[in-house]
């Protein structure tokens, strides 16, 4: 009997954890709270599941309502249900049939704020009503941004001439869809790398990658980085450049070879004098030398003569 009753208790409890991942359930999983730039774009990203397990994007659609409005649409599967002001700035990125609801805002208006809520609704047959479920608890609040981001420039090292020099320029948005460009007023197009990610749900960042050779003229000059989003709203960062120049040793090597050559011609010069002065000398001594001789034969034989 204990028996009996440890399997219908397992049985049950298998059966309570089994039956939500076969028969599925309403749930959607919408970030909380977005930042979105006014004039620009937004992407909510958005999943969902339901009862009915997979189903094809046909059999399945798509709506986006104000909070628990649910008549006030700012995305219908029907155009003519959109509200006015939404009208041709909507639109769903992923396929229904993976469970992605993603939606994309564009022309952000001051006044898109939400919350905005997700509706499904599942066709069966023609001669069956859809199934439909709204997922107010799990909607969107957007934050409006009248200006956009500053970019954040950073200098990775000191700048040295003649060597390469890499500066990383990175910006915020929420629009991956449209994501920002990145422009510099140094450099060339080869030398630009662009890395575009995500940080959180909902958040990217676009970065780009400088490398660059800095030169003399280079020195205590400006590097800008531009950001310059959809619908064209711009913001800018700059950062002063000091770039440290080569050791150069010419300015000492150069006045210490002249001082040694002018030294050795000074050397060799006196040389020279001291030679030809020596030798000088030597030619006198010795031509005072045969004088004297000469006086003195001449000395010896006038006192021969005069003994005669």
């Amino acid at each position: 009997m204990d028996k009996d009753r440890k399997m219908i208790m397992f049985g049950l409890l298998l059966a309570a954890f089994v039956s939500p991942v076969f028969a599925g359930e309403w749930k959607a999983s919408v970030v909380k709270s977005l930042d979105a730039l006014v004039s620009s774009c937004v992407v909510i990203p958005c999943s969902f599941t339901h009862p009915e397990g997979n189903l094809p994007t046909s059999r399945l659609r798509g709506i986006w309502h104000i909070s628990d409005q649910r008549d006030r649409c700012i995305y219908h599967y029907d155009d003519t249900l959109v509200l006015d002001n939404f009208k041709g700035r909507t639109k769903l990125l992923g396929h229904l049939g993976q469970s992605n609801c993603t939606l994309e805002i564009i022309e952000i208006k001051d006044h898109d704020s939400g919350p905005f809520c997700f509706r499904i609704e599942l066709t069966k047959t023609e001669t069956v009503a859809p199934e439909k479920f709204s997922f107010v608890e799990e909607c969107v609040d957007l934050k409006m941004l009248p200006d956009p981001p500053k970019p954040k420039l950073t200098q990775l090292k000191s700048a040295v001439q003649g060597l390469p020099s890499v500066l990383t320029c990175t910006v915020p948005h929420t629009c991956p869809s449209r994501a920002p460009k990145l422009t510099w007023n140094k450099g060339i197009a080869d030398g630009i790398i662009e890395v575009h990610r995500e940080i959180h749900a909902g958040n990217w960042e676009m970065q780009s990658i400088l490398t660059f050779i800095p030169e003399d003229k280079d020195d205590h000059s400006e590097v800008i980085c531009t950001s310059t989003f959809n619908g064209g709203r711009t913001s800018s960062e700059t950062l002063k450049l000091y770039v440290k120049r080569t050791e150069n040793y010419s300015y000492v090597i150069i006045p210490t070879v002249a001082a040694i050559g002018t030294a050795l011609i000074f050397a060799v010069f006196i040389i020279f004098i001291v030679k030809k002065y020596k030798s000088r000398i030597v030619e006198l001594q010795s031509q005072e030398g045969s004088m004297w001789n000469r006086l003195s034969r001449l000395s010896r034989r006038v006192r021969t003569d005069d003994g005669k």
